[in-house]
C-alpha cells in the first residue's frame, strides 16, 4: 500500500496523489513530499529509484530485513533504520521502519503494521510551522512515534513486574513464576537490544545540518532525551526481575528448609519410641522389667513421654 502526501508551505494540500507526478512535485518550490508505503514490493522499490534516483546499494539496503538501526548518508539524502516493537499475545512484535529523508521529500518503508503513522500525521497537521523545516521534521515525527512506542512497551513491562513481585510475595506462588520471570527478562532484553541503537541514530542524525536544522535541533535533542528514557526504564525493568527472580529462589530455599526441619522432627520423636520397642522386642531371657507386671504399661509411657518432650522441644525452637 502506497501513500503521497503534499505539502506546501508546511499544509496537507494532497494526500494520496499519483506516484508518477513525485518527480514534478519535487521540482516546485517550498513542496514537501512525503511518501509511505507499507510492506512494499519489488515494484515499490523500482518505482522509488526511478523518481527519487535512490541509489541502488540503498534500494539493495532497503530490500533486506532484519537490520540494525542505523544512518547511512547518501548524495542528496540520508538512509535510516529503525526498530519498531509493540505488544502482542505472544509477547513482543518487532518490526522496522526503512525512510530515505531529504530536505525535500521524506519516504517511509513500513515492514509490518506495527506502526502507525496517523498520529503522525495528525500531529503534523497540528504543526504548519513544523513542517516547513523539510524532511527533517517528517523524519523527527516518524522517529519520535517510535520512540514513544518503546515507551509504552516498557510501561506495558513495568505493569507485568510488578504483577510478578506481588506474586513472588503471595501466600500461594504460582508453579510457573519462575517461567513467567524468564520470558519477561528474554522480552526486556529484545527491548534493549532494539532500543540500545536509536540513541546513536539520533544523534548522528543530530550531527546533519542539511537535515535536521537548527530550528530542528530541539526536537532531535528531546527524541535523545526519551530514548536515554527508554533505557533508563529498561535497565530498572531488568534489575527488578532480577531481585525478584533472587527473592522467589531464596523462598523456595527457605521452604525448604522448613520441610527438612519438620522432616527431621518427626523423624527424632519416632525414632525413641522406636529405639524404646526394638530393645523390649529382643526377647533376651534376663532382661530388667521382663516379667514386671508393669512393664508393657511402662514401656508405652516411656515411648509417650520422650515423644512428647521431643516434641514440645522442637516445637519451642520453631521446627514444628
Amino acid at each position: 500500500m502506497l501513500t503521497c502526501r503534499l505539502y506546501l508551505d508546511g499544509v496537507l494540500v494532497e494526500d494520496g496523489f499519483d506516484p508518477a507526478r513525485i518527480s514534478d512535485h519535487l521540482e516546485e518550490d517550498g513542496a514537501l513530499v512525503w511518501v509511505d508505503v507499507l510492506s512494499p514490493d519489488a515494484g515499490d522499490l523500482a518505482m522509488l529509484r526511478g523518481e527519487f534516483a535512490v541509489h541502488p546499494l540503498a534500494i539493495e539496503d532497503a530490500e533486506r530485513r532484519g537490520q540494525r538501526a542505523k544512518v547511512e548518508p547518501f548524495e542528496g539524502y540520508h538512509f535510516v533504520v529503525a526498530r519498531v516493537v509493540g505488544t502482542g499475545d505472544d509477547g513482543l512484535v518487532e518490526d522496522e521502519v526503512h525512510a530515505f529523508a531529504a530536505p525535500g521529500f521524506l519516504v517511509s518503508l513500513r515492514f509490518g503494521p506495527t506502526l502507525d503513522v496517523a498520529p503522525v500525521q495528525r500531529r503534523l497537521a497540528r504543526h504548519p510551522e513544523l513542517v516547513r523545516e523539510g524532511g527533517g521534521a517528517l523524519l523527527y515525527a516518524l522517529i519520535d512515534e517510535v520512540v514513544d512506542g518503546y515507551l509504552r512497551v516498557v510501561g506495558d513491562l513495568e505493569d507485568r513486574t510488578d504483577d510478578i513481585e506481588d506474586a513472588v510475595f503471595a501466600e500461594n506462588v504460582a508453579e510457573d513464576l519462575q517461567e513467567r520471570v524468564f520470558a519477561l527478562r528474554k522480552q526486556v532484553v529484545q527491548l534493549r537490544r532494539a532500543v540500545a541503537p536509536a540513541r546513536e541514530v539520533v544523534q548522528m542524525l543530530q550531527a546533519e545540518p542539511s537535515l535536521v536544522t537548527e530550528h530542528l535541533q530541539v526536537y532531535y535533542r528531546d527524541v535523545a532525551d526519551h530514548v536515554l528514557r527508554a533505557l533508563e526504564f529498561i535497565d530498572n525493568v531488568r534489575e527488578l526481575l532480577t531481585t525478584a527472580l533472587e527473592a522467589h529462589l531464596s523462598q523456595v530455599s527457605n521452604r525448604l528448609n522448613v520441610v527438612m526441619k519438620q522432616l527431621t522432627s518427626w523423624a527424632a520423636i519416632i525414632l525413641v519410641p522406636t529405639l524404646i520397642a526394638g530393645i523390649y522386642g529382643m526377647n533376651f531371657r534376663h532382661m530388667p522389667e521382663l516379667f514386671w507386671r508393669f512393664g508393657y504399661a511402662w514401656a508405652l509411657g516411656l515411648m509417650a513421654l520422650s515423644g512428647g518432650v521431643l516434641w514440645a522441644l522442637f516445637r519451642r525452637r520453631g521446627w514444628l
